[in-house]
């Protein structure tokens, strides 16, 4: 006995398409169904995509608009390690200048913050926070150093102009 399947065949078809998420209307306005590549893109920032033309737009930045990066860093001399003052008083330059570019990664690269907040009856127990900081610093020129105070040693870096965009043109020509 042959059995027939033509009736099976629509059912199957119109099962596959529902449970893919299309829907058949008969109306002419299937714009509030659809999602457009725009807004797709708009809604995953996390994209390789979205990745790239941020980059690409950095590239494209004319670096006349880009102002001089300044930074400030300070090491106290005392807490450093040493056996005499001045090997003290060179290692609080060193890490003032450590300090400094720091400072000049978290303007250039920016700072990820991590957090974590503990509440328990409607109040909070624990909240901790931590800021990591990681990148590059090139071109750097050290501005001044000064003493501030007894105990204290202050450093300024800056990346000029000049350096940034030498450092945009370099990153052009290997992208």
């Amino acid at each position: 006995m042959k059995y027939s399947f033509s009736f099976i065949v629509p059912i199957a078809a119109t099962l596959a398409l529902t449970s893919c998420g299309h829907v058949m209307t008969s109306g002419t306005d299937t714009r509030s169904s659809m999602i457009t590549p725009a807004e797709l893109a708009a809604s995953n920032q996390d994209t390789p995509t979205s990745s790239l033309n941020s980059v690409r737009e950095i590239f494209d930045a004319n670096s006349e608009n880009i102002p001089t990066l300044t930074a400030v860093g300070y090491a106290v001399v005392s807490s450093q390690p040493g056996q005499s003052d001045a090997q003290r008083r060179l290692m609080a330059i060193r890490s003032a200048r450590m300090a400094a570019m720091r400072d000049l990664a978290e303007q250039i690269h920016g700072l990820q913050v991590d957090s974590s907040t503990t509440v328990i009856d409607l109040m909070v127990q624990n909240d901790t926070f931590r800021g990591i900081v990681s990148g590059t610093i090139r071109g750097a020129r050290t501005v001044r150093i000064n003493p501030t105070g007894s105990d204290t040693y202050e450093i300024v870096l800056e990346i000029d102009r000049e350096m940034i965009n030498y450092l945009i043109d370099t990153g052009r020509r290997v992208a």
